[in-house]
C-alpha cells in the first residue's frame, strides 16, 4: 500500500480505503470508504483541486476513540485541517501517543463545495477513529521505561516488539530523535538536549493491528542555588530566632526537599514549593546554640528512580547569642590624683555571657586609657592605670563602657586631679656645696619656703602671709648652726579634704677646730704598767684631725685608743686638732707612778694575816668563859626536863618558897 485512498464519489471503477473505528459509526464509513481492514492512517492530505492533506493525530484510550480540537482554515485554495492543542492520553498503565503516517487521496474530478464539505465532515467523523486495540496479541516494548535523565541530557530509546512480521515501528516525541540502529522487530533512536518531561511513543502494526507503548521521561535538575539568610550579628538569649533559607531550581520538586539544620542536627524538613522555594523555621536563642553553626541543605531523592539521593548544601552561618543584665558595671577610682602621678582604675560586670566576648572601654575625660580585659566565668574585670597631667587639672571624668552584642552599659565617676609640687626650701648665701648646703661661719644665710598656687606654707612654726605666698627666714650662720635643720610644711585643700606634705633641709656650717677642756682632763695621774685612754674630744667642721705630743721628747701618743702607760710617759703633752679651718691646742700634764716593791707587798699580807688570827683566837675565849658559866636546874612540875640557866648568886639546890 503506498496510502493512496480512491473514493467512489471521483468515479465508478474507484474504491476508496479508510481506517474505520469498530466502535463508533461503522456502517457510515463503510459505506463511504469501504472496507476498514487497511491500517490507520494518522496524516491524510488534499492539495488544491488534485489533493486533500489533513493531519489526523489519532488518540486511544482504553479502546474508546478520541480526537482533539482542529482548526480548518482556507489557504490560497488548500483546505488544512491542523491540530490547536497537544494530544493527550491516558491508559491504565500508562498513557500513549500513536504515530502519525501519511496518507494521500486523489480524486478523480473537481469537488463541489457540498461535496467537499461532506468528505471533510466524513473524514473528521471516521478516520479520526482508531481501530479497537481490545484484541492485540503481540506486545510492543519501549526501553528504557520511564527513565530519569539529567537535564540537557541524551536518551538511548528502543522500541521493540515480539510480533513475528511487524510493520513500521516508529517513535513519536517531541525531542530531537536520531536513528541509531533497527532489526526486523526493534528500532533504536538516539534522543538529545532533554530539557523538559516528555513522553515518547512506540507505535507499529502487526497483523493489521495497531500496537502502542509509552514512556514518561523525567528530567532532573540539581538546584542552581541553596541560601540561608544572614543571621542576626547577635541574638538575645530568650529570644525567637527566624531561620530562613531558599532554594533556586530544582527538579522534579516532588521529590526535592528543603532542610534546616543546627550542625548535623535536623531541626525542619519542607517540600520545595515555588520558585525559589522559601522554608521558615523558628529557633529559641539559648546559651546552647552560642557558636553553633546553622545551614540549609536541599535534597533531590531519586532513590525510587535507582539514582541517589543529591545533596546541596547552604554556607554555614553562626549564630552567636549574649546575656547583658540591665545593672550597670561597678567603677572603682582614686578620689585625686596629682598631677605627674598614675593612679588605678577598675571596672567588673557579672552575669554577663559570653563574657570573654565583650568590649570594654575606660577613658580619662576625653582620653581612652590602655585597658587589660580579664573574663572569670560570668564575670568581666577590666583594670587601667590613669596618669595626670597638668592639662587635666581639675574635676574630671573617668568612663567605663561595657559593650555586648550591640547593646552597652556605662558609667561614671569623678576624679579630681591636682597640683601640689611644694613645698621646696632654699638657702641662699654662700654656698659652698650644693649637694649639701655649706657656709661659712659668720655668712648671712636666707632661708625660703614655697610651693604651688593656693598652698600654706609655714617654715619652721612661722607661717606665709597667704596661700600662694613664700615663707622665709634670715640667720647669721654660727656653729650652732651647724647641722640645723629647717623645716616647712605645706597643707592644699582639694574637695574638701586637707593634703600636708612636708620638707625639710639640713644646713652646714664651717668653723674652727675647738678642743673641749671638759672632754678632755689636763691632768692625769696613772701608775706604771696600767691600760688606761686618753679621752680628748676636738670639734669642729670640717672635723679636725687631734693629736697629743710630749714636748720633752716628741713621742706621740694615742688619742682615744687603750694604751699600756710606762713610767717615761710621765710628762707635759701638747694635743693639737687640726682642719681647713685653722688649728686650736691644749696642753695636758701625765704623771706616771711606780708601783709597790715585793717586800712591801709580803710585809703587809703577813701583818692582815696576823691580824685575822688574833681576831679569830679572842672569839673562842671569850665563848668558853661563857659556857663554863652557865647553871642548869630541873623543874619538877614537869614531865620534860627543861633546862635553864642561873644567875651565879642562885645558892645550888634550893628550892623556890
Amino acid at each position: 500500500m503506498n496510502g493512496q485512498v480512491q473514493f467512489p464519489f471521483f468515479g465508478n471503477s474507484q474504491r476508496a480505503l479508510c481506517p474505520l473505528s469498530r466502535r463508533y459509526s461503522r456502517s457510515a464509513c463503510s459505506s463511504f470508504c469501504g472496507t476498514s481492514s487497511h491500517p490507520d492512517l494518522s496524516v491524510l492530505a488534499v492539495e488544491g483541486a488534485a489533493q486533500l492533506q489533513v493531519q489526523l493525530p489519532l488518540i486511544v484510550a482504553g479502546g474508546a476513540a478520541h480526537h482533539p480540537m482542529w482548526d480548518l482554515r482556507n489557504r490560497t485554495g488548500n483546505l488544512v485541517v491542523e491540530r490547536t492543542r497537544s494530544n493527550q492520553l491516558s491508559h491504565p498503565g500508562a498513557q500513549r501517543q500513536l504515530s502519525s503516517r501519511l496518507a494521500t487521496m486523489v480524486p478523480l474530478g473537481p469537488l463541489h463545495g457540498a461535496c467537499r464539505t461532506l468528505l471533510i465532515s466524513l473524514l473528521l467523523g471516521c478516520c479520526l477513529l482508531p481501530p479497537d486495540v481490545q484484541g492485540q496479541e503481540y506486545l510492543l516494548r519501549v526501553e528504557p521505561r520511564d527513565p530519569v535523565v539529567p537535564a540537557r541530557g541524551s536518551l538511548l530509546v528502543n522500541c521493540s516488539t515480539d510480533c513475528p512480521d511487524p510493520e513500521l515501528i516508529t517513535l513519536e516525541t517531541s525531542l530531537l530523535k536520531e536513528l541509531v540502529s533497527s532489526g526486523l522487530s526493534w528500532v533504536a533512536f538516539q534522543l538529545s538536549n532533554v530539557t523538559g518531561d516528555s513522553k515518547v511513543l512506540c507505535a507499529s502494526f502487526c497483523n493489521g493491528s495497531q500496537m502502542t507503548s509509552s514512556s514518561d521521561i523525567t528530567v532532573y535538575r540539581f538546584p542552581e542555588r541553596v541560601e540561608l539568610a544572614p543571621l542576626s550579628p547577635w541574638q538575645p538569649v530568650g529570644k525567637n530566632l527566624t531561620l530562613r533559607c531558599w532554594v533556586a531550581g530544582g527538579e522534579p520538586r516532588t521529590h526535592l526537599s528543603v532542610l534546616l539544620l543546627r550542625g548535623e542536627e535536623e531541626l525542619s524538613r519542607q517540600q520545595a514549593v515555588g520558585e525559589p522555594a522559601e522554608v521558615t523555621t523558628t529557633v529559641l536563642a539559648s546559651r546552647d546554640n552560642h557558636g553553633a553553626n546553622f545551614s540549609c541543605r536541599s535534597e533531590l531523592d531519586l532513590r525510587p528512580q535507582g539514582l541517589g539521593l543529591f545533596q546541596n548544601s547552604s554556607a554555614p552561618r553562626q549564630l552567636r547569642t549574649f546575656v547583658l543584665p540591665v545593672t550597670s558595671p561597678r567603677l572603682t577610682v582614686p578620689r585625686f590624683l596629682e598631677v605627674g602621678t598614675s593612679g588605678p582604675l577598675a571596672c567588673s560586670l557579672d552575669e554577663l555571657f559570653p563574657a570573654s566576648e565583650a568590649q570594654v572601654q575606660l577613658a580619662l575625660g576625653n582620653q581612652m586609657l590602655n585597658t587589660s580585659v580579664l573574663s572569670q566565668g560570668d564575670t568581666l574585670t577590666a583594670t587601667a592605670t590613669a596618669t595626670a597631667s597638668a592639662e587635666q587639672e581639675g574635676a574630671r571624668e573617668i568612663v567605663c563602657n561595657v559593650t555586648l552584642g550591640g547593646e552597652s552599659r556605662e558609667i561614671r565617676k569623678n576624679l579630681t586631679i591636682y597640683s601640689f609640687w611644694g613645698p621646696t626650701v632654699n638657702l641662699s648665701g654662700t654656698i659652698v656645696n650644693l649637694t649639701e648646703p655649706t657656709v661659712p661661719e659668720g655668712t648671712t644665710v636666707n632661708v625660703t619656703c614655697a610651693a604651688g598656687a593656693r598652698v600654706q606654707v609655714t617654715l619652721d612654726g612661722v607661717p606665709a602671709v597667704a596661700p600662694g605666698q613664700l615663707a622665709q627666714l634670715q640667720i647669721n650662720a654660727t656653729e650652732r648652726d651647724d647641722r640645723r635643720s629647717f623645716f616647712c610644711n605645706a597643707t592644699l585643700e582639694v574637695d574638701g579634704i586637707i593634703l600636708r606634705r612636708n620638707r625639710s633641709v639640713q644646713l652646714h656650717v664651717l668653723y674652727g677646730p675647738k678642743i673641749d677642756p671638759a672632754k678632755c682632763p689636763q691632768h692625769l695621774t696613772w701608775k706604771d704598767r696600767t691600760i688606761h685612754v686618753l679621752q680628748c674630744q676636738a670639734q669642729g667642721n670640717p672635723e679636725p684631725q687631734l693629736q697629743c705630743f710630749q714636748k720633752s721628747s716628741g713621742r706621740q701618743v694615742p688619742v682615744g685608743i687603750p694604751f699600756r702607760v710606762r713610767l717615761n710617759y710621765s710628762g707635759t703633752y701638747c694635743c693639737r686638732a687640726v682642719s681647713s679651718q685653722g688649728t686650736h691646742t691644749l696642753t695636758v700634764v701625765m704623771n706616771v707612778r711606780d708601783r709597790n716593791s715585793p717586800v712591801v707587798t709580803i710585809f703587809m699580807g703577813v701583818s692582815a694575816i696576823l691580824g685575822l688570827v688574833t681576831v679569830i683566837a679572842a672569839l673562842l675565849h671569850i665563848f668558853r668563859v661563857r659556857k663554863r658559866n652557865d647553871i642548869y636546874r630541873v623543874n619538877p612540875g614537869s614531865t620534860w626536863l627543861p633546862l635553864t640557866s642561873k644567875r651565879p648568886n642562885e645558892v645550888l639546890g634550893e628550892e623556890p618558897s
